[in-house]
């Protein structure tokens, strides 16, 4: 299939893309700058110029294409709230693009959002009520188009996608303690992040837009749950800082990261591996921070 890929020269869009040519498809890909086309093109993709604030140019793309993967979202964390809505707006536009057809669109999602302790599988939803976290904007959207009868599903990912040249939350952390000497966790470090490399990760988008199941649910989790004193330990090891519990209000170390030292999201993933027939293969978290990729940005 021709499947077009928003975000396809970020983190995880460019593994997607890879993998998506791998698999045998051609891939057409979202480029705001010359220098995202020149790279694109390099890796064997066809370019498509546009961003997410031209609405048209995302349509165009999606009518372009047999199936869409919207990977993008603006993680410019002092605007999220917007940026939440900003991605619903983006899902209604692509909606909008293959209304009357049955063209795949696989939506990104954040397993952050059903934080709370306990196991979440796929079948969990959400809270969508007024004191829900901004991001579920992005599965509300997702349901208003399955709801109208498109084939729309959902990648959630977990809150550590790693792989080399991450520059996600391990990286802020990496961050943190390199800024504060020590290397940290909240009370017993227990709460857990399910973790996936990126190339698994991109593998299992590759699968949901070939399966086309609509309205699925599908975690790409490698690990359900990494206990979050555990990552703090690599950190500290390979910074040479101590590694220390700080009560539940750490805001003096963690500043805004505060909320996602915090998240407590372990997450099932087997329905996402029956329905895609998908097994990770790809080094696990722990394994792949403890490298000097991680710690020589």
């Amino acid at each position: 299939m021709r499947i077009f890929v928003t975000g396809a020269s970020g983190f995880v869009g460019s593994a997607v893309v890879e993998k998506l040519i791998a698999a045998g498809h051609e891939v057409l890909a979202l480029a705001r700058s010359d220098a995202s086309a020149a790279a694109l093109l390099a890796a064997g993709a066809l370019v498509h110029r546009g961003d997410l604030d031209d609405r048209q140019s995302l349509r165009a793309g999606a009518r372009e294409a047999e199936g869409i993967i919207h990977t993008a979202f603006n993680h410019d964390f002092s605007r999220y709230a917007q940026s939440c809505a900003e991605d619903a707006e983006v899902i209604a536009a692509l909606g909008e693009a293959i209304a009357g057809t049955q063209k795949p669109l696989v939506v990104t999602s954040g397993l952050g959002l059903l934080a709370g302790g306990m196991q979440v599988t796929e079948q969990d939803m959400p809270d969508f009520g007024p004191n829900a976290m901004p991001r579920v904007a992005t599965e509300r959207a997702v349901a208003e188009l399955v709801g109208q009868g498109l084939n729309v599903s959902l990648m959630r990912l977990p809150p550590s996608v790693h792989g080399k040249g991450d520059h996600g939350f391990v990286p802020i952390l990496i961050g943190i303690a390199r800024e504060t000497g020590v290397s940290a966790y909240i009370g017993d470090g227990g709460n857990a992040w399910p973790a996936v490399h990126r190339f698994d990760a991109a593998r299992a988008y590759v699968r949901a837009v070939e399966v086309a199941m609509p309205g699925s649910v599908y975690h790409a989790v490698a690990e359900t749950g990494i206990a979050f004193r555990e990552i703090a330990g690599v950190i500290g090891k390979r910074l040479g800082v101590p590694v220390v519990s700080k009560t539940p209000d750490a805001a003096d170390h963690f500043g805004w990261f505060t909320h996602f030292a915090k998240l407590d999201c372990p997450a099932a993933n087997t329905i996402t591996r029956r329905q895609l027939g998908w097994s990770p293969t790809e080094a696990g978290l722990l394994a792949d921070i403890d490298q000097d990729c991680y710690f020589d940005q």
